[in-house]
């Protein structure tokens, strides 16, 4: 029952929020062990952020404790992805977005913008993707909580940008206490807000698609093959990425 709730919350709203759900210790290991490469990677593209000013992408490892099992293959956490879409969905995106200071507002906007039909930009067709998100701190209004736009997902772009700009539509700043997962509908209208505190804040990002879904909008990293090998073939299965050496 629970499960067919946040299914469709996520199919209602465009979004459903996990309250603590995943356990802090991977997440504090994740977190130690990412932020010197955090860092370095700032240090060399300060003056030149890929994501808009003082906005930062960048691909996450695939090393442990940086990935850790229980990120991709929760039970529940994949029950609603498949749930939206269905069962035989892969992850094929890990990635981190670190807005920093000299960060602002963006433009609302929906991911992935591209349509899969061009001819029809605006037909209505269940979902294909999904992102499910967590912060490596807490996520606050202080340092850049997302804004998202609940139900704009089931309407036409140009409808939900107009209700958006003309302050019709519900705005709802999504915070994360450490342990929150955020499952989202990428067509969601959302925005990126300023990071205020001086510190990086970074948020982890896995997507899902169906398995006929691909696209090369977003850098990955490869899977070493001594973490390739370590998984189980039903968790190989689950995953699209390229393997390393």
């Amino acid at each position: 029952m629970i499960l067919q709730q946040r299914v469709a919350e996520l199919h209602e709203r465009g979004f459903c929020i996990l309250r603590g759900h995943i356990p802090k210790p991977p997440i504090d290991a994740c977190r130690d062990a990412f932020w010197p490469v955090l860092l370095d990677h700032l240090n060399r593209h300060l003056a030149s952020p890929n994501r808009g000013p003082g906005r930062h992408f960048l691909p996450m490892p695939f090393e442990p404790p940086c990935f850790a099992p229980e990120f991709f293959f929760d039970a529940e956490v994949l029950g609603i992805v498949r749930g939206a879409m269905d069962d035989r969905v892969v992850a094929d995106q890990w990635g981190c977005d670190v807005p920093t200071d000299g960060s602002d507002y963006q433009q609302f906007h929906a991911d992935y913008q591209r349509p899969l039909f061009a001819e029809a930009p605006d037909l209505p067709l269940p979902a294909y993707m999904s992102t499910v998100s967590f912060g490596l701190v807490p996520i606050t209004t202080a340092n850049g909580a997302m804004d998202i736009a609940p139900g704009t997902h089931r309407m036409p772009r140009n409808d939900a940008l107009r209700a958006v700009t003309a302050a019709e539509a519900e705005i709802e700043a999504v915070e994360l206490e450490l342990g929150d997962v955020l499952i989202r509908h990428p067509w969601a209208l959302h925005r990126g807000t300023p990071n205020r505190t001086g510190i990086p804040r970074p948020l982890v990002t896995i997507r899902y698609v169906r398995r006929w879904y691909a696209d090369n909008s977003r850098e990955v990293n490869p899977i070493p093959r001594h973490v390739w090998q370590s998984l189980s073939p039903e968790q190989q299965s689950a995953m699209r990425f390229p393997i390393g050496d």
